[in-house]
């Protein structure tokens, strides 16, 4: 099956790249009296167009429903997103992802952190207070580890170490991975049938028993089990065992799964599709690296509490909470930025008692948050807007503690900042001051207006549909939902060379196609794990750039063809942790197009297909194939 996957999609390949060259949208050509019109879409077009470019992609009856409630009562709808009830099916798959909801500091508490640990071994805190058996034992495992790896270091690193000697216990994943040891055997907390079932039952006897456990036994025997063998059962069981094992394994890694999980299930599953489109959007705009430091921990809480909220709100209000959030001045290291007057910590190790100004945040919070690179600022302003933010750093960021202004770290010397003097003697007041000029500056209005066009309409989205947007932003003290619905109502918005002509992400490519096939996601492990595979991996965009809007920089060969070779791993059924229904893709070769792409395909996807059933082995083409080259063609990979 390996072999005719990969002839499938080297045929489909070809065809693909030549389909997107096809499609670049080509301007109207102006006349010397007035200014040209532009050719509209079909209204079947519209409504096809409005769920590709406001959703992650329609699921099967959501063209009739948009076409019976009509387009733009419809978008008046995803623009008001609390008036929305949300899917109760995502809701139930989100329900055991506890750390979503959680406070970082309670999360840290249930799910610490290595340097947690350490601080717990060192004695600078206290064992986390619960009642709850599997953070007791995750704590206490992973305490036995770091104890454990710091004997072996340490006697590694003995100057003339004793070869009579015991050697160090072995540790944990390093046990014997296909049998369970008579100590274990002996110590487990069940009667001997449960003994008997786990020792010389089938694995699935074995799930069964493990299943019927209350919390403080099944703790106790996965805690006995060889990593191997818990892993093991852990895979091929449900979900709740897979958590209690990854806890188990690695507390701080629960958080980042339930992170992008639960982000995979939102985009697929949500009924705000905008609220989840626009989330996505204005976290890469205020981008945070999941994998600095403390960021790990952080992240949940600023896509939470400070992007979710605010992305139909004011801009100053989104500006603001992304100024204050611990992961942002983590990130950015403006938790470190001292005035270079300000006096030394008491006690601080030598080379921590002054780190000095740090311009990161000052420099990206004009370049990729406001005014945009071409703004109109210096480097003059970045050391001034960087002293202005001097002072505004976090409590204790290793332990999940929040904002706060320290007047130590302040210089409180006067700045002028985009020609605008700030006196002397302010505290955290200058930094507000900084955010009311960037919020307030046409150049932030053109930068917001451009970067939501290039998103939503084009590439390269025209002069004239920006200008309406800024000057819409402007006119409302940066009301951005009053933004979006002025890109909605414009010409330009619907104009027929739009129609599916940006290349899809790789996020928004996964996504869509799971929900045309409506598949049922049971665990999304995998998908993220194909999120890495295409390019995107989740949260781990290092540079503050965030990932790209422009659908034009997606297109490289490597990721076209492993885009492929997942559409045609999901029409089989054989993504991990996503049913797909196989029965529905029944019928001719047109029919399954049609009910994928919810239109007929272009003559470019139908190239493409017809070139991959060309390469097939058998004579006649199956529904899977069909529509996994469908999910793979032209058409389907643009919006």
């Amino acid at each position: 099956m390996q072999q005719k996957v990969f002839v499938l999609t080297i045929a489909g390949l070809t065809m693909l790249a030549t389909g997107f060259a096809a499609k670049k949208p080509k301007p109207a050509a102006a006349t010397a009296l007035s200014a040209p019109k532009i050719p509209q879409m079909t209204d079947d077009q519209k409504a096809l167009h409005a769920l590709n470019r406001l959703t992650f992609g329609p699921r099967p009856g959501d063209l009739e429903q948009v076409k019976q409630l009509g387009v733009h009562q419809w978008i008046e709808q995803q623009l008001q997103p609390d008036s929305i009830p949300e899917n109760p099916i995502l809701l139930a798959k989100l329900a055991p992802l506890d750390t979503l909801q959680m406070s970082t500091g309670a999360m840290l508490q249930k799910y610490p952190s290595p340097q947690m640990i350490k601080q717990i071994i060192d004695g600078k805190l206290p064992l986390p207070s619960t009642d709850d058996p599997l953070t007791r034992a995750a704590v206490q495992t992973a305490i036995a580890r770091y104890e454990q790896k710091k004997r072996a270091d340490d006697a590694a690193q003995a100057p003339n170490p004793d070869p009579s000697a015991a050697a160090p216990p072995m540790p944990a994943d390093r046990m014997p991975a296909g049998r369970i040891t008579k100590e274990m055997f002996n110590s487990l907390p069940l009667d001997a049938d449960q003994k008997s079932d786990l020792l010389n039952g089938t694995q699935q006897t074995r799930l069964d028993l493990l299943a019927s456990l209350p919390d403080d036994k099944l703790v106790a025997v996965l805690e006995a089990l060889p990593p191997q063998i818990r892993n093991r059962l852990a895979n091929a069981g449900p979900p709740a065992l897979r958590r209690r094992v990854e806890i188990l394994n690695t507390p701080m890694q629960v958080v980042n799964r339930d992170l992008t999980e639960g982000k995979l299930l939102r985009a697929i599953y949500s009924s705000r599709q905008l609220d989840e489109v626009l989330s996505d959007f204005w976290f890469n705009h205020f981008n945070v690296y999941l994998d600095k430091g403390a960021d790990r921990f952080m992240i949940t809480s600023y896509e939470r509490d400070v992007i979710r909220p605010h992305v139909l709100g004011k801009f100053k209000d989104l500006l603001l909470a992304t100024a204050e959030s611990p992961a942002m001045l983590f990130y950015l290291d403006n938790w470190e930025s001292v005035s270079d007057n300000a006096p030394a910590r008491p006690n601080a190790p030598a080379d921590r008692k002054r780190q000095g100004l740090n311009e990161n945040y000052g420099r990206e919070l004009m370049e990729l948050h406001t005014l945009g690179v071409d703004g109109g600022y210096t480097q003059l302003d970045v050391t001034e807007v960087a002293r202005c933010f001097t002072g505004w750093t976090i409590r204790q960021p290793q332990q999940g503690g929040g904002f706060f202004f320290n007047p130590r770290m302040h210089d409180p010397g006067e700045k002028h900042v985009l020609g605008v003097a700030i006196p002397a003697g302010g505290g955290i007041e200058d930094g507000l001051k900084v955010i009311d000029i960037l919020a307030q500056s046409p150049a932030t209005a053109h930068f917001i207006a451009k970067s939501l066009a290039i998103r939503f309409v084009s590439d390269n989205p025209p002069d004239a549909l920006v200008d309406k947007m800024a000057a819409t932003f402007s006119a409302t003290d940066g009301d951005l939902r009053e933004v979006m619905r002025t890109m909605f109502n414009a010409d330009e918005f619907w104009a027929a060379a739009n129609f599916r002509a940006k290349l899809k992400s790789p996020l928004e490519m996964v996504v869509s196609a799971v929900r045309a096939v409506n598949g049922d996601v049971d665990t999304a492990v995998q998908m993220v794990q194909l999120m890495n595979t295409l390019g995107e991996p989740l949260y781990r965009k290092q540079e503050p750039t965030g990932y790209t809007n422009r659908g034009g920089d997606w297109l490289n060969s490597a990721s076209l063809l492993a885009r492929m070779n997942f559409a045609n791993t999901l029409a089989q059924g054989k993504i991990g942790g996503v049913k797909v229904d196989l029965a529905q893709f029944s019928g001719d070769t047109a029919q399954i197009e049609h009910n994928i792409l919810l239109a007929d395909a272009s003559p470019a996807s139908q190239s493409a297909i017809q070139a991959g059933i060309g390469e097939a082995p058998q004579k006649q083409p199956t529904g899977p194939m069909v529509a996994g080259l469908t999910l793979g063609s032209p058409d389907f990979q643009r919006r």
